[in-house]
């Protein structure tokens, strides 16, 4: 009986554990969005090569987190807000030429802001 009773206690720590961490890991994944939000909003006019690399790949990496995780509509809705901010910001930098001189690949920027254009505002219909 006591063994039962272990496994079962165990059993049950285990899937706490896990049910916490998912949401520890969901809840990160917007406010890693949020943050990055933040820093285009303050620095993108000022970034440099480097930085504006960094930050499409922070984009890319954060938004397949997010993909992973369920969220409630009130959520969605915040996390469209955030990748358009972050789509707008980008977007920018290429209206304004800066990533275009500085990187010189015009048209493959291009490519990768109607990806992420494409999949954020029209890639999950049904959700």
């Amino acid at each position: 009986m006591k063994i039962k009773t272990f496994l079962l206690t165990l059993l049950m720590a285990v899937t706490l554990t896990a049910t916490l961490s998912s949401c520890s890991a969901k809840q990160h994944a917007v406010s890693d969005l949020r943050s990055l939000s933040k820093d285009l909003r303050k620095n993108s006019a000022e970034y440099t090569v480097a930085e504006w690399k960094d930050r499409a790949e922070r984009f890319v990496e954060i938004r397949r987190e997010i993909a992973r995780h369920e969220y409630t509509p009130a959520q969605k809705k915040e996390i469209g807000e955030l990748e358009g901010e972050c789509a707008g910001y980008m977007a920018k930098g290429l209206k304004e030429g800066f990533l275009n001189k500085v990187l010189g690949i015009k048209n493959e920027l291009k490519g990768i802001l109607k990806g992420i254009l494409n999949t954020t505002f029209f890639g999950d219909e049904d959700q």
